[in-house]
């Protein structure tokens, strides 16, 4: 049997610790009219998810990785369209991961001065040239869903927690006296954000139409006066953001905005486990919720070429059918 070679080309960032890695080039063909974000993700899950895998997962991923599809725009604004995806499948929206395509298109000298346009699966968001790493981001839409929902989380009692989109559903708890949000208790934090989004499951609590809560996010005081609030954020396939956040850190401001404790304009800290810091705030929106914008700090970390051989039994990773 001969040894058939894929390549695909990646560059790699992190944003406030948090890993994103751009797939360039070596996507397959999507034949017909032009094709949408959200029209690319329903093609690559149902026809090439063995691609998602084998660039997310180990053994050249790992399961912290989150993965961005460049694509071709379908708006004559949008410099780019984006997919996102991670160890165990597609991101509705990521915000660390548009900081992470921001300085990736700025390294591929794609982005013009002032403000630039990405598609997304959830809209469009609206960046800036980043400036000694830091990048600005307009997200999406964000509101509260429903305030203070209680679930009695096995083993924990009954947690309360706020109801969010953010560019993806989350639950927001403060943690109190319940957990210490602490690097050192990373262990403990996963354990509990586990089991809470296992209750939500079981409990049948979601967003609105059925929407998976398959974030969950909690908060505890900061550790300097460098930041307002401190959180742990669990995502899909239970490894935790290393950075604050960006869809989080949505969620949150459209929380605090609907609790009357965020004013249009004002400014907005959060760090992330990692003590580093995104800076949001928000305008409000005509149909309700806000309009956040968030900057975060990101750097390319690498050029690659991913090499898949065809007679290579991870060639999809590790634990993935051929």
């Amino acid at each position: 049997m001969s040894d058939e070679v894929k390549r695909i080309k990646v560059i790699d960032s992190h944003t406030a610790g948090e890993p994103t890695r751009v797939v360039v080039e070596g996507l397959p063909e999507f034949a017909g009219v032009p094709a949408s974000p959200a029209d690319w993700r329903d093609f690559l899950r149902a026809q090439h998810d063995a691609l998602r895998t084998a660039v997310a997962c180990e053994p050249r991923g790992h399961e912290a990785m989150v993965g961005a599809y460049l694509l071709e725009p379908t708006q004559p604004d949008c410099v780019a369209g984006v997919v996102f995806f991670n160890n165990v499948g597609y991101l509705h929206g990521c915000l660390h991961g548009t900081i992470g395509v921001t300085v990736t298109l700025a390294h591929l000298g794609r982005l013009s001065d002032g403000d630039n346009k990405i598609e997304t699966p959830t809209g469009i968001v609206t960046v800036r040239p980043p400036e000694d790493g830091w990048v600005t981001v307009q997200n999406v839409r964000s509101w509260r869903h429903a305030a203070a929902v209680p679930v009695d989380v096995p083993g924990w009692g009954t947690v309360q927690g706020d109801v969010a989109w953010g560019g993806n559903w989350f639950y927001l708890i403060e943690a109190g006296d319940t957990i210490e949000v602490n690097f050192n208790n990373l262990d403990q934090l996963t354990d509990f954000t586990c089991a809470v989004r296992d209750a939500l499951e079981a409990n049948g609590i979601t967003g609105a139409e059925g929407g998976e809560i398959d974030h969950i996010e909690v908060f505890g005081p900061p550790v300097n006066a460098a930041a307002d609030s401190k959180n742990f954020v669990l995502c899909p396939g239970r490894e935790y953001d290393r950075s604050p956040c960006g869809t989080g850190t949505s969620a949150k401001l459209a929380c605090l905005h609907a609790a009357g404790k965020l004013q249009p304009g004002q400014s907005w800290r959060q760090a992330g486990i990692l003590d580093t810091v995104f800076e949001g705030s928000v305008q409000e929106a005509p149909e309700g919720g806000v309009i956040p914008t968030v900057k975060g700090r990101a750097f390319v970390t690498a050029e690659n070429d991913l090499i898949l051989h065809s007679n290579d039994p991870f060639a999809a990773g590790i634990g993935q059918a051929r």
